[in-house]
């Protein structure tokens, strides 16, 4: 594209916020609610983009929104006007993971600060975020960016200078290089003149926007000297990444209820499928916000049609779902069918950037149509939901003529035809959710302003994402069926891990906390780690791909949280064959937990190491030498 003068070779891309509330507008953009996978993300999503040529770069990728962003407009606050007051903790242990991940693992380009404030200073003219963390502790090679118009949005409407100058000299010296937009072009060159800001500093940002320019190859001469000179159009839309587009959409499927087992449908009994529901037709709603231009388009009716007869029906004119005028039509249409598909859910006129949710619930009389059509439907009834965030259907979990339900996320170009093979079994689905399905009534105290990750007893604050809260669920973080049954079994792992102390900070006398915790800094990190070996057997009649999450219980600490994601590992296991898989757990970056004052430290005695109902105790003990005992 940009070879064809048709697109820059900057972007502004991943999103690595953490998914904290449910009713986030942007929640589509993310990764989910857990740090460990939105690290794992950052970094991987980073290195796709940017390649792997040493200091040059492909394309220069960029993670957004630096940091505690995940308010855009509830309830009277937006966030142009958010102060997130957080926590050390909350930031070292939740908001700062993935972004650390960009910056050091990833060797990201590019951070963006964001709209809002974190404890009274906007991001952007936040020198401890900027210049001090990112730049200093994180030794970003490459340039922060503002999100667009971002000094101008606290100087307008933060009001946090008095005067524009002010605020363009607090940014370039906080550590930011680059404005997205025309605030800085329009006041740096006054700041400097009035004698806020030195003509060094601006310098300063001009060498770091420029060298990333440089690593692309920008002052290279002609595209064809560049070693990706000769892309051109012919190299978009290729069958091998048509081909791509539609196995991610397979793979991102989850399916969260199927009873009976009902689904896999057969082409042979269900030779004609009612295909119902506001999304059941939609194309541009499949690839969500923040996306190119598509190749072309397969509805879920069109997928759903290369297997079956279809009898279509939308029984609402659009997800808002106003009014019941269409339901006539649906019910008859289930009633002769041989089997029913409702592709109902959300869209970007529910959820996008600027629009939060105002509950979990799904809109309109959507419910009323999925369990009238449910209660008429001849055959199995199947309920296909698209959506960034969770949606609360435990009436549809719960009512046994709606034998299963599939969370298709917003699934691309090739989402209908991904729906498709997984109604007909194809493909067998192994997708895993990236965030908790809570109940509606899990908002009732739970304002979207308050960021803290802990619950409160006494202010009868309930947490927030698996780590935290304890409460009732939908469908836990993680959850996912499969066409096939996998076991498994531990099948070597050490009972007793050594932290060797670093000699040289032994007589600090911090090293411990009365005994139950190293800090990180004191501790030899470096190839510490916890091996295990895992047998994965699948022990059901089709082939599938199984992802092992692996949870970390520490020993019991108030700040602690009750489990952690510590590793994941995808294993592809054939109908009856075993596969054993090995993992690693850097013990120092996943067996540590973060205390209030933000410092990350290694809990000492019993860990409880659990995948599925498997678990296994491994006891952290203090000791001189790197020790791995079985």
């Amino acid at each position: 594209m940009y070879n064809g003068g048709m697109g820059g070779l900057t972007y502004w891309s991943p999103n690595v916020n953490i998914l904290r509330d449910p009713r986030w507008g942007r929640s589509q953009e993310t990764p989910g609610e857990d740090p460990v996978v939105s690290a794992t993300y950052a970094a991987s999503y980073v290195r796709g983009l940017q390649g792997n040529d040493g200091d040059r770069l492909k394309v220069a990728a960029c993670c957004k929104h630096y940091t505690a962003y995940d308010l855009d407009n509830w309830n009277g606050v937006d966030r142009f006007h958010f102060n997130a007051q957080v926590s050390k903790q909350d930031v070292v242990d939740t908001f700062d993971v993935p972004f650390r991940a960009c910056v050091k693992e990833g060797k990201v380009a590019s951070v963006m600060c964001s709209y809002n404030q974190v404890n009274g200073v906007p991001t952007c003219a936040d020198p401890n975020l900027l210049r001090k963390t990112v730049r200093g502790q994180w030794h970003l090679n490459g340039y922060i960016v503002s999100d667009c118009d971002s000094v101008g949005v606290y100087y307008d409407q933060q009001h946090y200078t008095s005067t524009p100058e002010e605020a363009a000299a607090d940014a370039i010296r906080a550590g930011l290089d680059l404005d997205c937009g025309p605030f800085l072009g329009l006041h740096t060159e006054d700041a400097v003149k009035k004698g806020l800001l030195k003509e060094i500093d601006v310098n300063g940002a001009l060498i770091n926007t420029l060298a990333v320019q440089m690593r692309l190859g920008m002052f290279d001469g002609e595209p064809s000297a560049h070693p990706y000179g000769n892309l051109g159009p012919n190299d978009v839309c290729t069958p091998a990444h048509q081909e791509l587009a539609l196995e991610a959409a397979r793979q991102g499927i989850v399916l969260l209820k199927n009873h009976g087992p009902s689904l896999p449908l057969s082409a042979r009994r269900h030779r004609t499928i009612a295909v119902i529901g506001p999304n059941s037709n939609v194309t541009v709603t499949m690839i969500g916000n923040y996306a190119g231009v598509a190749c072309g388009y397969t509805s879920p009716v069109q997928g759903i049609a290369s297997y079956a007869g279809t009898i279509h029906q939308m029984g609402c004119a659009d997800v808002s779902c106003s009014d019941d005028q269409l339901f006539g039509g649906a019910i008859d249409a289930a009633r002769r069918a041989d089997a029913t598909v409702l592709v109902m859910g959300l869209d970007q006129s529910v959820e996008a950037e600027t629009r939060d949710r105002v509950g979990l619930l799904l809109p309109g009389r959507q419910q009323d149509l999925v369990s009238k059509v449910a209660s008429a439907s001849k055959g199995p009834t199947i309920l296909v939901l698209m959506s960034g965030g969770p949606i609360d259907v435990t009436f549809a979990h719960n009512d046994p003529r709606i034998s299963a339900i599939l969370w298709a996320g917003y699934p691309g170009q090739a989402g209908g035809a991904a729906i498709s093979d997984v109604l007909f079994g194809t493909a067998n689905p192994g997708g895993k959710l990236p965030m908790t399905w809570y109940p509606q009534e899990y908002l009732t105290k739970l304002p979207m302003t308050n960021m803290a990750m802990r619950p409160s007893e006494s202010k009868g604050y309930p947490g927030r994402t698996y780590r935290f809260y304890k409460g009732p669920v939908l469908y836990p973080f993680g959850h996912g069926l499969s066409y096939t049954n996998f076991v498994h079994t531990i099948a070597n792992a050490p009972t007793m891990v050594s932290v060797p102390i670093d000699g040289h900070r032994r007589g600090s006398g911090n090293v411990t906390i009365s005994g139950k915790a190293i800090k990180v800094t004191h501790a030899k990190c470096n190839k510490l780690s916890l091996g295990l070996q895992v047998d994965v057997k699948n022990i059901g009649s089709k082939d599938g791909t199984h992802t092992l999450l692996v949870y970390s219980r520490p020993p019991a600490e108030r700040w602690a949280p009750h489990k952690q994601l510590v590793a994941f590992e995808k294993v592809h296991v054939a109908a009856g064959a075993q596969q054993r898989v090995g993992i690693n757990i850097h013990v120092c970056k996943f067996l540590s937990v973060v205390d209030r004052s933000g410092i990350r430290r290694i809990p000492l005695g019993e860990h409880s190491i659990h995948i599925g109902d498997t678990k296994h105790s491994v006891s952290l003990q203090a000791g001189a030498l790197g020790i791995i005992k079985s």
